[in-house]
């Protein structure tokens, strides 16, 4: 259980977040699969990434790591050997479900397990369009984990998405260079693309057009890259709503990622009144620039289906800033938030009610009444095992009169493990 402490003099200073998540995995498994060195720098030593590092060295890759630099060995798809033991996916549903369409292409069989809350997560959403392509993974009976992937060749596909997820899209895209032919594969709605642009960068033949359809050529050479992973915007976020929640604040986050595909809670902050500005810098992989934001009065919003890839790691921060606008915010088309690491529309709901804040459940999102402050009903918040859960609470707990308490402060580690001493420090409080 840990102490959460009001912030009574605002937020202040620079801060630079840690690595990507959805980058830090996806180089790790590109490099592995790719001929040659690949280096990463500000890698993500968060618990999710060191699952799929962890992975691939079972699966006989070399890989060396000195704190957040990583060094992977690649020998290519054919270089993957049987793992001795089932994998261990930990937490990560990205490591599990894209790993299901980089194992499907293999010559063998492996078994893919993981904790309670990534065992009860549905996994039929990646076998079975896996399935179009001549993958065969077995799972239990409710379509969880553990799930036991059966390598063979693959056939080329057109598969038209039912889901707006990245990690299906990626799992597919990782199947589709394993193929006979060339793949195409058409979003449902447009998803965050690092999949796409790393494999670009890693000398993969990847078309996107503007309709939504990617095309795939089947065995590329992959060559080992230099990957500067940026700062995650999922991590920036809990500190740009903090910075603009709470009174007497200004904080700038440096080198952070800003791919078009996960900027959905800058638009939001910009639509609700926040005082932020961006400045961009120069890159030769993903966008990406300083964010400088201050402590505003939000208007309340509206969040429909068409919004909601581009904010679906950010939706229980969108709900925090609803909570502190003076009026009625409404979240629809979210039905995606009840198969994360949590039922995240019910724990938001929870958490929120705690704090005070008038909030209805919704099937697929939830009406928040705002106002700029609240009146705490129960001291004794909960991560409920859920990383951004867990950092939403903090986050709210800076805006209460009172000391509130946070039990599962360890489920951070899976994102961000320095999480506390970086807010402690904005705080004034290190």
């Amino acid at each position: 259980m840990r102490t959460l402490l009001p912030a009574k003099n605002g937020l202040h200073g620079t801060l630079m977040v840690p690595g990507d998540k959805s980058i830090s995995h996806r180089a790790i498994m590109l490099g592995a699969i790719s001929h040659g060195d690949t280096m990463i720098h500000h890698f993500l030593n968060g618990e999710d990434c060191l699952s799929t590092m962890q992975a691939f060295r079972e699966l006989g890759g070399v890989i060396e790591q000195v704190d957040d630099d990583v060094l992977v060995h690649g020998q290519g798809f054919k270089g993957l050997k049987q793992a001795r033991r089932p994998l261990n996916m930990g937490n990560s549903g990205t490591t599990t479900r894209l790993m299901m369409g980089i194992l499907a292409g293999t010559n063998f069989t492996t078994t893919l397990i993981g904790d309670s809350s990534l065992q009860r997560r549905p996994m039929k959403r990646v076998s079975q369009p896996l399935e179009v392509f001549g993958g065969e993974v077995e799972l239990t009976p409710n379509g969880t984990l553990p799930a036991k992937i059966i390598g063979h060749p693959l056939h080329h596909a057109e598969y038209h998405m039912t889901v707006a997820s990245a990690q299906v899209k990626s799992a597919l895209i990782f199947a589709a260079l394993q193929a006979d032919g060339k793949s195409t594969i058409i979003e449902k709605l447009p998803t965050r693309n690092h999949t796409e642009i790393m494999l670009q960068q890693f000398g993969a033949e990847i078309m996107m057009s503007n309709d939504r359809t990617i095309s795939v050529t089947p065995h590329p050479h992959l060559t080992g890259q230099v990957v500067e992973v940026p700062g995650d915007i999922s991590s920036a976020a809990f500190f740009l709503v903090a910075g603009t929640i709470i009174p007497n604040s200004k904080l700038t986050l440096q080198h952070v990622n800003l791919n078009p595909t996960r900027t959905g809670i800058i638009q939001v902050l910009r639509k609700m009144g926040a005082d932020l500005s961006i400045e961009e810098l120069p890159t030769k992989g993903e966008p990406l620039g300083n964010i400088t934001v201050k402590s505003s009065e939000l208007r309340p919003i509206n969040i429909g289906p068409t919004m909601i890839p581009s904010l679906i790691d950010e939706l229980p921060l969108v709900a925090l800033l609803a909570a502190c606008a003076s009026g009625q915010s409404k979240i629809t088309g979210a039905e995606e938030l009840r198969v994360k690491e949590t039922d995240r529309i019910k724990t938001v709901v929870e958490e929120l009610r705690k704090l005070g804040v008038h909030v209805k459940e919704l099937r697929d999102g939830m009406i928040i009444d705002g106002q700029p402050t609240w009146q705490v009903r129960n001291s004794q918040l909960a991560s409920h095992g859920d990383h951004r859960i867990g950092m939403m609470n903090a986050v709210a707990a800076l805006k209460a009169s009172n000391e509130l308490t946070l039990i599962g402060e360890e489920a951070i580690n899976v994102s961000y493990p320095d999480f506390f001493n970086d807010l402690e420090t904005l705080a004034g409080r290190n």
